[in-house]
């Protein structure tokens, strides 16, 4: 829970927000712990599970995907058997970088990631289309990304 972690813990996660490749060292100085203390405190933090991994944050530009695709998605029922049967399909999708299921006029919302609005047809065709219960599908392509992070408040 949030509540365990104090000011120096806090530090310490927005330190690796940012720069999760840091040196114990640099990261202790950054905030002010020693560096055995500041390794302790950082293995604590992966081992409850406030650090959930560390990744390689790659730009979808550069990697030849730069079309953010948000695509809503309703469901003929709301059965749990479709719903999982959907979720299960979904996670297959291989350029889906999120789904969510949602509280409104859509059951889903999902982000892709495509080079152009070809290859979205092409991910439509071959992988939305045939989503399992799908009743309603609309989607919204992005024209220019406003704010990213990655980093959350602490």
């Amino acid at each position: 829970m949030a509540l365990d972690l104090d000011a120096t813990d806090r530090r310490i996660l927005g330190v690796l927000q940012k720069d999760g490749r840091i040196t114990n060292a640099d990261l202790s100085e950054r905030v002010n712990l020693s560096p055995s203390a500041c390794h302790r405190r950082v293995q604590r933090l992966e081992e409850e599970g406030f650090i959930a991994g560390y990744v390689a944050l790659l730009d979808s530009r550069k990697m030849g995907r730069p079309t953010t695709v948000f695509v809503e998605i309703t469901l003929q029922s709301q059965a749990d058997e479709l719903l999982d049967a959907f979720e299960r399909e979904v996670a297959r999708v291989p350029d889906l970088l999120e789904c969510h299921l949602m509280a409104g006029t859509a059951d889903y919302l999902l982000k892709i990631i495509a080079e152009d609005t070809e290859d979205f047809a092409r991910i439509h065709r071959q992988h939305l289309s045939r989503l399992p219960g799908v009743r309603q599908m609309q989607s919204s392509f992005s024209l220019r990304t406003v704010v990213k992070t990655t980093a959350l408040a602490v």
